[in-house]
């Protein structure tokens, strides 16, 4: 008897001591425990991370059924998740491991070199040399080494109107699955507002403050950056756009307009594009960003 075989006649005795039929088999690796009934072999798993958990609900035989799924559709928080005993169901524990590994995922990956290149951004890197330093010494996310500082330099010119600036931030995925879109948007509502912008920098291992030394570096109006913002439960893919009036290192966060949640299931890249873009004329027309907006009457 080989040892598939002793592994087989193992399980066929505990399936019995515990008053189960036993699985028919023939041989032990025969036996395919984990596959739908039917299976021969060639099929897959569902995948989970593909339902809408505003559409779940697993509550066993509730009161009023209808109204709390419709209530659900409202928002993407985990509610109605059923339980099993005093547990979480398989497929509510299941789902929330699937979203935590998303989340760690889009953090420790990089945006690919060959999307950079495909959108036609010049690419730049901050002090940060691997991911590790960049999730450890925020401080060095936040500036550029003399080469890159150059490339800034020549990327930009001398006081544009407008810097475009796309960093990966904390989150890779969402990147990838946004910022192409909201760019292309917002380059479309500023030339139809008459607002010349030139190339688009892309900064690898990039914090929110890196726009102010860009804006320090270059003398910007205006620096509009694309950020991946830190992923949650709800979605790896996440982005925020920063805009800063006249950035400069040292300037305070509240003199920064934020635009966050851009992503499928909340603000569409391509619908924050545009609002993006006439914040962008906005804060040129007023000369001030963040408190200093609102206090001018802008709606930010």
């Amino acid at each position: 008897m080989n040892e598939q075989e002793l592994r087989a006649l193992v399980e066929r005795m505990i399936v019995e001591l515990a008053g189960q039929a036993p699985t028919p088999q023939v041989k032990g690796s025969d036996y395919h425990p984990m596959e739908p009934e039917g299976n021969t072999g060639g099929g897959c798993l569902e995948d989970i991370s593909q339902t809408d958990l505003r559409q779940q609900y697993l509550v066993k035989d509730p009161r009023n059924g209808p109204a709390f799924l419709d209530l659900k559709r409202r928002t993407p928080a985990r509610l109605g998740v059923g339980r099993a005993g005093a547990r979480y169901k398989t497929a509510t524990m299941l789902r929330m491991r699937c979203d935590h590994a998303a989340a760690q995922d889009s953090v420790f990956s990089h945006v690919a070199e060959e999307f950079v290149r495909k959108n036609g951004w010049t690419f730049s890197q901050t002090l940060c040399t691997e991911k590790d330093e960049y999730l450890t010494r925020p401080d060095r996310g936040r500036r550029f080494d003399e080469q890159n500082q150059a490339i800034i330099q020549k990327t930009f010119g001398r006081n544009p109107q407008v810097a475009l600036v796309v960093g990966d931030g904390l989150s890779s995925a969402a990147i990838e699955a946004n910022a192409s879109d909201c760019m292309q948007a917002i380059q479309n509502g500023l030339k139809s507002y008459g607002i010349q912008t030139g190339p688009v920098l892309f900064v690898k291992y990039c914090r929110v403050g890196a726009s102010d030394h860009i804006g320090e570096l270059t003398g910007a109006e205006v620096v509009c950056m694309l950020v991946g913002e830190r992923p949650g439960l709800v979605t790896a893919e996440s982005m925020s756009a920063y805009l800063t009036y006249r950035p400069h290192i040292g300037i305070p966060e509240s003199k920064r307009t934020v635009v966050s949640n851009i992503h499928r299931q909340g603000t569409t890249a391509v619908e924050a594009g545009a609002h993006i873009a006439e914040l962008v004329k906005t804060m040129l027309e007023k000369k001030a960003s963040g408190i200093d907006l609102h206090g001018k009457g802008a709606a930010t």
